[in-house]
């Protein structure tokens, strides 16, 4: 059944679309209709690389794009090879930021990457693990909630300080009222709480 969205009486939210007719009647898999004016497909992303020749080397399989160590090097083109931006399920701009010093000082010959044999052991883990607990190939790059460690290790490998508690709990945060929240991106958020911690944070 659709679900009106508080503060927007005029839009719902609803599972998939089954057919829409001329008149603009849409009817969804739920077995819901209704006549609508505009329809947001809220699609997420579909990984897509036509232009990448790496003879079988690196492949897209149900979003999944492999096989990469940490969701970056191609163990058998690294490090000529690097994909940034394709983790989700975090604050992805700060993952982003910290894959790119990290490619950056693999590049620069700063940090050393494992062995080609290690890096491909590594992700043969991570795919058996996600096996072993029904993960579809599509959650690969899914950060949360089993890769919550992915920050910490990039930034141990750039060599920075550690990630702030606070930062991080702000995070987690919001990934808990984006799958608790039954209107999906409507959180419910203390500025107060938030706010102290910040300031604490801030004077010490």
């Amino acid at each position: 059944m659709g679900m009106k969205l508080k503060n927007n009486g005029n839009i719902s939210f609803h599972t998939m679309i089954k057919c829409v007719d001329k008149d603009g009647l849409v009817a969804f898999e739920d077995g819901f209709s209704i006549h609508a004016d505009a329809i947001i497909h809220c699609t997420g992303y579909k990984y897509h690389l036509p232009f990448l020749e790496t003879n079988g080397i690196v492949t897209v399989d149900d979003n999944r794009v492999g096989p990469l160590y940490k969701h970056v090097f191609p163990p058998g083109l690294a490090p000529w090879l690097s994909f940034v931006g394709l983790p989700y399920k975090d604050a992805v701009f700060h993952v982003y930021e910290l894959q790119s010093k990290w490619v950056a000082k693999v590049l620069s010959g700063k940090v050393r990457l494992p062995t080609e044999e290690e890096m491909t052991e590594s992700v043969k883990d991570y795919y058996k693990f996600m096996e072993e607990n029904g993960l579809p190939k599509r959650y690969t790059h899914s950060l949360r909630p089993f890769q919550v460690d992915y920050k910490p290790w990039l930034v141990k490998q750039i060599g920075m300080p550690p990630l702030e508690d606070w930062r991080e709990n702000m995070y987690a945060e919001c990934f808990k009222n984006f799958i608790e929240n039954s209107e999906k991106y409507r959180d419910e958020w203390d500025d107060v709480y938030w706010d102290a911690i910040i300031q604490t944070a801030s004077a010490s």
